[in-house]
């Protein structure tokens, strides 16, 4: 399973109870505990928590859908989740689903449990509704994400006027469900017309990590054109208002090299001056 794209969630002081309840729901294990970054394992798969303040809130622009393949796992799921939370939609049968319920948890990470076929190895799926100015551009941001990753591909997309467009409202065209890869990891993507108090921003942003400069380079380049807007520290918005993190695998060794904690504090200060981050720059600053 690809371990090198996975999504981050923004805390205010609450993320290591946010990750001890996710362990225990979805049976995983932290492997990162510090004061401001956590790592979790949920099904082999990496999330990345920070405590880093009231600055953002998350949102259901990006939820998480569970892939569920029998009723008491869905059942077991939605009954930790929902606890202390708010039901956007009751656990029960749709069109889509035998059962299904979207639910935002207490923690204000919004969660879509669904009964289903087994879709490959990975089981929570980042879901993107794309809103507000950007709906109706599902489609195109799926072909902008794959043509910048390698291995990506679009998979099955539902149109709206492919059954449920005249009920809804939405326009025919528009996306109603859609899967896309990019570098094998998998997400699921919509449109919605629904005016939504809230949108993409930095409170959930999907983290990267490079193998070089070429590849950050690359990266960094692509997902800004079009309208991105670069931020500090290796984030960026791209041209939907998504947010990424460009991360080169190289600044986390150097900043966790223990052995040498006063030049990992160096690499670290030169790396909260940078846009994009320069190998090279790091480089410097750990053997100044």
């Amino acid at each position: 399973m690809n371990n090198t794209i996975f999504p981050c969630l923004w805390f205010n002081g609450d993320g290591k109870e946010a990750a001890d309840f996710y362990c225990e729901t979805f049976g995983g294990k932290i492997t990162a505990d510090t004061p401001v970054v956590l790592n979790l394992e949920l099904f082999g798969q990496k999330l990345m928590f920070l405590n880093a303040g009231p600055q953002f809130e998350k949102n259901a622009s990006i939820s998480f859908m569970v892939l569920c393949e029998h009723e008491d796992e869905v059942l077991k799921y939605w009954t930790q989740l929902s606890k202390n939370g708010i039901v956007l939609m009751d656990l029960g049968e749709y069109a889509w689903s035998k059962m299904y319920g979207w639910v935002r948890d207490q923690f204000g990470v919004t969660w879509q449990v669904y009964l289903g076929e087994k879709q490959g190895e990975q089981k929570i799926i980042p879901t993107l509704m794309f809103i507000h100015q950007n709906n109706g551009k599902a489609q195109k941001a799926m072909e902008f994400y794959t043509s910048i990753f390698p291995q990506s591909k679009i998979g099955r997309v539902l149109k709206y006027g492919a059954g449920l467009g005249n009920e809804t409202h939405e326009d025919a065209e528009n996306v109603q469900h859609a899967q896309f890869e990019i570098d094998q990891y998998t997400f699921f993507c919509l449109d919605n017309s629904y005016d939504h108090p809230f949108d993409f921003n930095e409170g959930i942003s999907i983290v990267v990590m490079t193998d070089d400069q070429i590849q950050t380079n690359h990266l960094w380049n692509s997902l800004l054109a079009a309208g991105g807007r670069a931020s500090m520290c290796g984030w960026l918005k791209d041209q939907f208002g998504v947010s990424w993190q460009i991360v080169p695998k190289r600044l986390l060794e150097l900043m966790n090299d223990f052995d040498q904690p006063q030049k990992a504090q160096k690499v670290v200060e030169a790396m909260m001056s940078m846009q994009k981050i320069e190998i090279s720059d790091l480089e410097s600053a750990y053997n100044s």
